[in-house]
């Protein structure tokens, strides 16, 4: 099974910025998100970002069954992709690489 080097070096280096920002920011992560909901501009684009995630989500389910594997398998991998958003697929990728030899 191929391990996608340019996931892994993304998932490395989001991660990395998002562990920085984290550690820097003067406000929660929480806090953060709902300051992002109360405009429509900005609130347009977390509701862009969320639509992907599920799209990921459902990516992730599929191809997970398709290798035989249950529901309970990518859960980990939901919970990353609905706090982090890209984390979780990345992740996905890099530890099942992008399709079956």
């Amino acid at each position: 099974m191929k391990r996608p080097s340019m996931a892994l070096a993304a998932l490395l280096g989001f991660s990395l910025y998002t562990l920085a920002t984290m550690l820097t920011a003067e406000q929660s992560l929480l806090s953060f998100g709902q300051e992002l909901m109360a405009r429509p501009d900005t609130a347009q684009v977390v509701i862009d970002l969320y639509l992907m995630a599920v799209l990921a989500c459902v990516w992730m389910y599929r191809d997970a069954r398709r290798r035989g594997r249950s529901l309970v398998s990518v859960m980990p991998y939901f919970l990353l992709t609905a706090v982090f958003v890209s984390v979780g697929p990345l992740l996905y990728l890099v530890v099942n690489g992008g399709r079956d030899e």
